[in-house]
């Protein structure tokens, strides 16, 4: 959705140039291409219809303030509204009970329901400083319960062994029970899920619910079902008192048809998106952010917080002392920029959270191509010894033959690696001289970039 929407309004925003007022006329044709972005993404369409009714009150006479144009006004008015429909800000986790506070998992199987429970599991630990236990109810498909011990390890939570011949009732309850017996602050349950809604899922999970007395009954649904996941969402509500959703594979194509449709069909907040598929890949949803996102604002809020998590401030500070006080730039520092990068989750993930006027920008370059040169300047420099990495001028002939057999790559790209870190080093010899101004300025009459990265 997010590509399709930007373009089509980016289009409209050049055409309304110019114009100082916004009119029914004008209007009328920004809310067909929105409405046509929206269906084409598979969003439901009485949320289509009452989204563009919404949009058009709010639109109709309004004075054109400031600096913007129409078109401009009209971007901003869609935002508002989008953000609206995906329920305006963030919606927090109600832990607010005798502990343990159980939250119940349900959604279809394929959903992603067991490594979110592991992905909320770790959210939990992290940012909120809960001992977390998790147990799986899924008696049905073979793997679930096997599948839920392995990614609560990577989460650092505990769990709760079950069996698929025990009743899932009885599983949730002697959970229940351990985790009050052991000063557990919360308990996820996962749920079983089957491949269509049918009477015995929705029978099951109601029994457990009345069971529990969950504080959070939460549900999970793949962002890219797009029309399928609001009749989902319907049978769901009228099974359950469902309290927030959670959004899995949001880094998919579809960006946010499901995220318009689940939050109107259900009226529960959309308390967390799943954004990649590591164990730490699930992110408090705030609405105002994504409609941004999907619109082609960025997330510079989220590009930021991917940067504070990845990135190691002692080593950076390291690292900037090191070139403040003139220590050499070497192979080793080359090394530890690239691991930073990946930890931030690399090239692409970092674009994906730009304003799509940046990203235009580099539209013409590779973004998979860039992220294997970056992989493969890993390997060369692992390839090399210590002393080689802090001493480079040393890898003559046949230590670069040997790093090249040891990367998988070509001499050549060894050669390649070594010139681009010596333009590196040059450039860093400048900052701690004083003269990056100086230095910013050529860049920027000559059109540079850094070496090896896309211009």
């Amino acid at each position: 959705m997010a590509s399709t929407l930007t373009d089509r309004l980016t289009r409209l925003v050049k055409t309304m140039r110019g114009q100082a007022r916004i009119t029914e006329s004008n209007v009328q044709d920004m809310l067909r291409e929105v409405r046509m972005a929206l269906l084409e993404a598979d969003v439901a369409l009485p949320v289509v219809r009452d989204f563009i009714a919404r949009v058009k009150e709010r639109a109709l006479g309004q004075e054109v303030a400031g600096a913007l144009n129409p078109g401009q006004a009209l971007v901003g008015m869609v935002h508002k509204e989008l953000a609206a429909t995906m329920g305006e800000g963030v919606a927090d986790l109600n832990l607010a009970a005798q502990p343990p506070a159980v939250i119940l998992m349900a959604g279809l199987q394929g959903a992603g329901k067991t490594t979110t429970t592991a992905k909320l599991a770790k959210h939990l630990i992290t940012k909120r400083k809960k001992k977390v236990l998790t147990v799986s109810a899924d008696v049905y498909r073979p793997a679930a319960i096997e599948q839920l011990r392995l990614v609560t390890a990577q989460a650092g939570a505990e769990w709760f062994p079950s069996a698929p011949d025990q009743k899932p009732r009885e599983i949730a309850l002697a959970a229940l029970d351990y985790a009050k017996r052991h000063y557990f602050d919360v308990l996820l349950v996962d749920t079983a899920g089957r491949l269509g809604i049918d009477e015995a899922l929705m029978a099951e999970i109601s029994e457990l619910h009345a069971a529990l007395n969950p504080v959070e009954t939460l549900f999970v649904v793949d962002a890219m079902q797009g029309q399928d996941a609001v009749n989902t969402a319907r049978a769901f509500k009228d099974a359950l008192p469902l309290t927030g959703v959670v959004l899995t594979k949001l880094d998919g194509d579809s960006r946010g048809g499901a995220a318009l449709s689940v939050r109107q069909v259900t009226g529960a907040p959309i308390k967390f998106a799943g954004i990649s598929e590591k164990i730490d890949g699930l992110e408090v949803f705030d609405a105002e952010r994504h409609a941004g996102r999907v619109l082609g604002m960025g997330d510079i809020v989220a590009l930021v917080e991917e940067v504070q998590k990845g990135v190691d401030l002692g080593a950076a500070q390291k690292f900037a002392d090191k070139m403040k006080s003139g220590g050499g730039f070497d192979l080793t520092d080359f090394l530890g920029q690239i691991t930073q990068m990946k930890k931030m989750g690399g090239l692409s993930s970092l674009m994906d959270k730009l304003p799509s006027q940046l990203t235009a920008k580099a539209a013409g370059a590779d973004m998979g191509r860039a992220e294997r040169d970056v992989k493969r300047m890993e390997g060369i420099i692992c390839a090399m010894t210590p002393l080689e990495r802090r001493k480079p001028e040393l890898i003559k002939a046949s230590r670069k033959r040997r790093i090249a057999t040891g990367a998988g790559v070509p001499v050549q790209e060894v050669n390649r690696l070594l010139k681009q870190f010596e333009q590196m080093q040059g450039m860093m010899k400048k900052m701690k001289g004083g003269g990056l101004m100086k230095m910013m300025k050529r860049m920027g009459g000559a059109g540079g970039g850094f070496p090896g990265m896309p211009r």
